[in-house]
């Protein structure tokens, strides 16, 4: 699947894996595995962009996943985004998609929404906006953006 299909088609919260169809190198040759792994991996889709144009050029439109976190006694230091435009080479697929019932915690801003996390319950979510402070954050949950609210009764409970 193309990048562009990704940014049409996939969900906000899907775990995208993306390859360049080479193999992994043996674990021995370390810098060709360090470059292996920067053209392979998987991520949450977290962002889509539209094109956006500048004076000189135009940007094309790109998605962002969420590679992960590296954390030291709880607090985590360093967050992992990868964002890869329409016209990228690489080879895209959804191994993933949210589940129903599942929540977003959403954050619009600049014209974009940004997934900050996916909860599995109205009330994980929103125990998880107020432990992070986002005031603006707003929930939407998987499968009630068609009007099907997917699960939503047994969210309550």
């Amino acid at each position: 699947m193309s990048a562009t299909t990704i940014i049409d088609t996939a969900p906000l919260g899907a775990l995208i894996r993306y390859t360049d169809g080479s193999p992994r190198p043996p674990a021995r040759f370390t810098k060709k595995l360090a470059a292996w792994e920067r053209s392979n991996g998987v991520g949450r889709l977290v962002k889509k962009e539209l094109p956006r144009s500048y004076p000189t050029w135009t940007a094309p439109a790109s998605f962002t996943l969420h590679e992960g976190n590296f954390s030291s006694d709880g607090v985590i230091l360093v967050t992992i985004m990868r964002s890869h435009s329409a016209d990228s080479r690489l080879i895209f697929e959804v191994a993933e998609e949210p589940k129903p019932g599942q929540v977003r915690v959403l954050l619009d801003f600049g014209g974009n929404t940004e997934l900050l996390h996916l909860a599995e319950s109205i009330t994980a979510a929103e125990l998880w906006i107020a432990r992070e402070g986002y005031r603006n954050a707003r929930i939407e949950i998987v499968g009630a953006e068609d009007g099907d609210r997917a699960g939503g009764a047994d969210l309550a409970a």
